[in-house]
């Protein structure tokens, strides 16, 4: 193993023992998915009132949740690093030989872990409320990639606001303002048709609708994908990569 992917390791092993020794995180952060499948996926479900094929609006919201549950885990994954910087332990991690980028992407890769268990609990609860789910194992593999990079792209971005702001204040408050713009400018509870065109530009531009077509492609039986699997994919394997770079360059600073 490179140096590289061992500090990478290294930084993602230490965050995933935080989250061991406290998983009721995970269980509070399930509630939100949870009360969104089963109060605004059964209400609108029963008006038909958004147009979602043949597919019912249950099978249709349930992957737009999970990739909602994603974006609100990863996008206050920022303020830990608030928190690292004023217990000093950030300035510890800054001046080892660590490659910044292996630092950055080893707080993505939890972020992606988190995501993972959020998917298990989201996918659960849309099993027992009848979503039809696929359990391919190549489809699985898809999900679980698909998962890890909107994670790490989500929490990434977080980290570059925190390295910006510098105080839990502000972060808190932007966080909280991007969260709702991310994900009403998407595909997660309508579909881009029935959008107007401002909008529809705003969500081909925004990573959450490619990492909602993934998933409803991946964990739908007969699901489909409106960009292609390949494309959303790789889109979000640029933005991780782009967001990344920027993040590296810019977390030295959130100490100054």
């Amino acid at each position: 193993m490179s140096a590289f992917a061992r500090q990478a390791w290294a930084v993602a092993d230490a965050e995933m023992h935080k989250l061991a020794r406290d998983p009721t995180e995970l269980l509070t952060r399930s509630v939100q998915p949870v009360l969104w499948l089963l109060v605004f996926g059964q209400v609108f479900g029963r008006i038909h009132a958004i147009p979602t094929g043949t597919a019912s609006y249950l099978d249709f919201l349930a992957p737009g949740i999970l990739a909602q549950s994603v974006l609100f885990t990863g996008i206050f994954f920022g303020i830990a690093v608030i928190w690292e910087r004023d217990l000093g332990v950030l300035a510890t991690m800054l001046v080892s030989p660590a490659y910044r980028s292996a630092l950055v992407l080893g707080k993505a890769l939890s972020a992606g872990v988190r995501g993972l268990a959020q998917a298990v609990v989201v996918g659960l609860v849309a099993i027992a409320m009848g979503v039809d789910l696929t359990f391919l194992p190549l489809h699985l593999a898809g999900i679980a990639l698909a998962v890890l990079l909107g994670s790490g792209i989500f929490a990434t971005f977080s980290l570059v606001v925190a390295c910006i702001v510098k105080t839990r204040e502000r972060f808190m408050g932007i966080g909280q303002v991007l969260t709702m713009p991310l994900f009403f400018a998407s595909n997660a509870i309508y579909p881009m048709e029935i959008m107007p065109g401002w909008l529809r530009v705003a969500a081909r531009a925004n990573p959450l609708s490619y990492l909602v077509d993934a998933l409803r492609a991946l964990m739908i039986r007969g699901g489909h994908s409106a960009f292609g699997v390949g494309l959303d994919l790789a889109v979000l394997a640029l933005v991780l990569a782009a967001l990344v770079a920027l993040a590296a360059r810019l977390y030295p600073t959130v100490v100054t």
